[in-house]
C-alpha cells in the first residue's frame, strides 16, 4: 500500500527561528546594557570660574579634584575666565552650567543659588594719623562715622565695579550723597601703594572675615597712617530690606587682630554672598547631587584649600536674591521626591510598554511558529487518512507500518510542544485524532485475529482427507 512521508521535521526552521530569538535577545541585552551604562555615568558639570589662581578658581579646582576621586554621580569641568562678571555672561549664555559669581553683581534673569560660597563683610575704617607733610589736602578732622565721609575720598580696594556701587549703595543709605565722596580704586596687589597714599581718608576693602587682604591692608595702613578705626553701617538692616542681595551682620571685635584689638567692640556692617549659581533650567536631580556631593567632601576640600571652610547652604526660610534653586531646597528643607514619587509616570509608562512589547512578542511568536502549525495541521490530517487505510489492511504488518508512522508524527508534534511552537489546544486537537487512529487500529487488529481464528478452528474433514476402505 503506497505511503506518503511519515513526517515533515523542521530542523532549518527551528533552527531559524532559534537564531532569530537569539538576535532579538542580543539586541534587547544590548540596549540594556547601553541604557545602564548612560545611567551610570557621572554627571559632567561645567562651571565658570576666574581669574585663575584666585581664591573661587583654587576653591572649585579643590572641589573639582575631590569629586573625581570620590567617583561620585557628578564631575566637574572647570572653566577659567576673566573675573566673575564674565562666568555669570557664561552662564547666561548657556556656555556653563554652573558660576561663582558675587551676589549684588548682574546676574542672568534665571540664575539660582546652589551653595553659598563665602559670605564677604564690608569693612570700613579710617586712621588716627593726619596726612603727610608733602600731601597737599589739608586735615578736617577725624572720621568717626559714614557721615563724616562728606567731601572726603575713600580708597577701594579692588577694580572691580560692584565694591564702587556697593559703596555708594552704604553711602546713600546712610543719607550721604555718594557724588560728595570722592574714590580711588586699587587692585589686591597694590595694599602698599594704598596705605601710602595721603590724599585718602578712608578705606573700604569686601572680603571674608578671615581675609589676609584685608588683613593686611588694615596693618599696612595702621603702620603709614595710625590706628584703625572702624566705621559702622548704622543702616545696616534698612539696607538690607531695600536690597535683597545684602544682608545686615555684625564683625566681631578683635577680629582682625587682637593686640590691640581691631575693631575694640562689635561693628554693624552689611555682607553680600559669593554664590556657586546654576540655571534655574538645571534639573532637579542634577542640583540635588551636586548639592549632596559638595557637602560631603567639603571637609575634604578644607584640608587642601583653606577658602572651602567658608561653604554653607543658601538659607531658605526667608526671600532671597537670587532664588535657591529647587533641587537644593528640597535637600536642605528635607522635601526631597522619592525614588517611587519621581519616576512612578516612568513606571506606568514602562509597564504599557511591556505590555504592548509583550503582545509583539506573542505575535511574533505565532509568526515565526506559522509553519509548525502548519505542520501540526497537515499531520491531524495525514492521520485521518490512515484511520481510513487500516481499516482496509489486509496484514498485522500493515497496521505495524501504520503505527510507526502515527510514532514518528507523535515524536514530532511533541517536540513542537515542548518548543513552545504549538499551544495546549492544537494539542488537545491532535489527542482526539489519535484516539480515532487507536481505535481503528485496534477493530481492524481485532479482525484480523478473528479471520486468522477461523480459519485454525475449520473442520477436521476441510484439512485432512477422508481414507477409503
Amino acid at each position: 500500500m503506497p505511503r506518503s512521508d511519515p513526517v515533515r521535521s523542521a530542523p532549518d526552521r527551528r533552527q531559524r527561528r532559534l537564531l532569530i530569538l537569539l538576535a532579538l535577545g542580543c539586541a534587547v541585552f544590548g540596549a540594556a546594557a547601553a541604557a545602564l551604562f548612560y545611567v551610570l555615568q557621572p554627571e559632567v558639570l561645567r562651571i565658570a570660574v576666574g581669574p585663575s589662581g584666585s581664591d573661587d578658581h583654587q576653591v572649585v579646582q579643590a572641589i573639582a579634584e575631590a569629586f573625581q576621586e570620590e567617583s561620585r554621580t557628578v564631575r566637574l569641568s572647570p572653566i577659567t575666565t576673566a573675573g566673575a562678571a564674565e562666568s555669570l555672561g557664561l552662564l547666561g549664555a548657556g556656555k556653563s552650567d554652573l558660576a561663582v559669581g558675587r551676589g549684588d553683581l548682574a546676574m542672568p534673569v534665571d540664575a539660582q543659588t546652589l551653595a553659598v560660597l563665602r559670605k564677604n563683610y564690608v569693612v570700613l575704617w579710617s586712621t588716627s594719623g593726619r596726612a603727610g607733610k608733602d600731601s597737599k589736602k589739608k586735615s578736617t578732622g577725624k572720621i568717626g562715622e559714614i557721615a563724616d565721609l562728606a567731601g572726603r575720598k575713600v580708597g577701594i580696594i579692588g577694580r572691580t565695579g560692584a565694591n564702587l556701587a556697593l559703596l555708594r549703595i552704604i553711602l546713600a543709605g546712610s543719607g550721604l550723597d555718594p557724588d560728595k565722596v570722592a574714590t580711588a580704586q586699587f587692585g589686591t596687589e597694590d595694599v602698599e601703594k594704598l596705605a601710602q597714599d595721603a590724599t585718602l581718608d578712608a578705606y573700604l576693602a569686601v572680603g571674608p572675615l578671615d581675609s589676609k587682604i584685608t588683613a593686611d591692608a588694615i596693618a599696612a595702613t595702621s603702620r603709614a597712617r595710625g590706628a584703625p578705626k572702624f566705621l559702622p553701617v548704622e543702616t545696616s538692616e534698612a539696607i538690607a530690606l531695600k536690597h535683597a542681595r545684602y544682608e545686615a551682620e555684625e564683625i566681631p571685635g578683635g577680629v582682625f587682630n587682637t593686640k590691640p584689638a581691631w575693631p575694640e567692640d562689635k561693628v554693624d556692617t552689611i555682607s553680600v554672598n559669593h554664590l556657586i549659581l546654576a540655571r534655574k533650567e538645571l534639573s532637579e536631580a542634577k542640583a540635588a547631587a551636586f548639592y549632596r556631593q559638595l557637602f560631603a567632601v567639603r571637609d575634604t576640600i578644607t584640608q587642601r584649600v583653606a577658602g572651602a571652610a567658608h561653604i554653607t547652604k543658601p538659607e531658605t526660610e526667608k526671600e532671597a536674591e537670587p532664588s535657591v534653586h529647587r533641587g537644593a531646597a528640597a535637600v536642605i528643607n528635607g522635601t526631597e521626591r522619592t525614588f517611587l514619587d519621581k519616576y512612578s509616570d516612568y513606571f506606568w509608562f514602562a509597564l504599557l510598554l511591556l505590555s504592548g512589547i509583550g503582545s509583539a512578542a506573542a505575535w511574533l511568536r505565532r509568526y515565526l511558529n506559522r509553519d509548525e502549525r502548519d505542520d501540526n495541521t497537515s499531520h491531524r490530517t495525514r492521520i485521518l487518512a490512515l484511520v481510513t487505510e487500516v481499516r482496509e489492511v489486509e496484514s498485522e504488518q500493515d497496521l505495524l507500518t501504520s503505527q510507526r508512522e502515527v510514532d514518528a508524527i507523535i515524536g514530532e508534534t511533541l517536540r513542537c510542544y515542548d518548543d513552545g511552537t504549538i499551544e495546549q489546544e492544537d494539542l488537545a486537537a491532535f489527542g482526539l485524532v489519535l484516539e480515532l487512529f487507536d481505535h481503528a487500529v485496534a477493530e481492524r487488529r481485532a479482525t484480523l485475529q478473528s479471520g486468522l481464528a477461523d480459519q485454525a478452528v475449520r473442520p477436521l474433514s476441510q484439512v485432512v482427507p477422508r481414507r477409503e476402505y
